[in-house]
């Protein structure tokens, strides 16, 4: 089958989604946002009020405002689970480069031996030295030009200018033993960590990326802690896995770990609460209001203010 669908201009597209049963009581506002937002990029949003998708009828009353608050919604839960990851991110980071630093040395990262697998070793390596060779923060020039062995800087510098991504397979290569030194820090197993460090690049890229998050269906998923954080899995969904509601937990647990007085979770519930989402497209278990994290998270701010 050969695509043949024309290019619509904006004005045919209201008149579209209008024909489709969409109430679109402002045409120019509407225009406004195709606009500036792309037709494309919304249906994700309003698949859901579509009565048939094999039409495209919407359910009546569906009304363009609802859909646009949806939109409106997923960007600024972005932003809030970037808020969250970026906390993670740096934690890890530093609890990697200390770990590492002090069981073995310095520039441990250079030593195959600390690592699981001989051959990622030395791809994520070159890939390392390769971000080194072109980076132009001070601290690393500073090192460069003052010391001539080892050529590249000491672990608690490299970390700071790795990706996420980077970090990632770092943690992922380490040898179990070490692994779990760090994940003591954060209550977890070495395993749940390993795991969870992976899943939660492939969220902080889709956030990134601005792509669409509250009801996606994730291709990277987490499993489900067996015994550490202790209680934590009584908090989770065990059929929703790959909505994003799981990976919120582990946050609201890490965020506690990392940053004891922070109002994230509170912050979540707000813009939930606010636009209005019918959180069991995320995969909130209808009781989750009543799960102790949650309970727990929101008391411990109370008492702090």
């Amino acid at each position: 089958m050969d695509f043949n669908k024309p290019a619509t201009r904006w004005e045919q597209q209201v008149d579209l989604l209008r024909a489709r049963g969409m109430v679109i009581p402002d045409a120019g506002r509407a225009l406004h946002y195709l606009g500036h937002i792309n037709y494309y990029r919304l249906t994700g949003y309003w698949l859901p009020f579509e009565a048939d998708h094999a039409t495209h009828q919407f359910t009546p009353g569906t009304t363009f405002d609802a859909v646009l608050n949806l939109y409106i919604f997923d960007r600024e839960f972005r932003l809030l689970l970037l808020d969250a990851i970026e906390r993670v991110e740096v934690s890890l980071r530093a609890q990697w480069a200390y770990h590492m630093a002090h069981r073995h040395g310095p520039h441990a990262y250079l030593d195959a031996s600390h690592a699981s697998n001989l051959k990622l070793h030395a791809r994520h390596l070159a890939q390392l030295e390769k971000e080194l060779s072109r980076s132009e923060e001070a601290f690393i020039q500073h090192y460069q030009e003052k010391y001539q062995k080892p050529v590249s800087p000491p672990v608690w510098a490299v970390s700071e200018i790795m990706s996420f991504g980077m970090l990632s397979r770092w943690i992922t290569q380490m040898v179990p033993s070490d692994r779990a030194a760090l994940a003591k820090t954060y209550q977890m197993d070495q395993g749940m960590l390993k795991n969870f460090a992976r899943h939660l690049t492939y969220v902080r890229n889709l956030c990134a990326h601005h792509s669409r998050v509250w009801n996606r269906k994730l291709t990277v998923t987490m499993p489900l802690p067996r015994t550490k954080p202790t209680g934590l899995k009584d908090n989770m969904s065990t059929i929703r896995t790959r909505n994003i509601y799981n990976t919120l937990v582990m946050l609201v647990h890490l965020l506690s770990v990392i940053s004891p007085e922070n109002h994230w979770a509170e912050r979540l519930i707000a813009l939930l609460e606010k636009h209005q989402i019918e959180t069991s497209k995320m995969g909130f278990p209808a009781d989750w209001r009543a799960m102790p994290i949650w309970k727990t998270s929101v008391e411990a701010n109370h008492e702090n203010n």
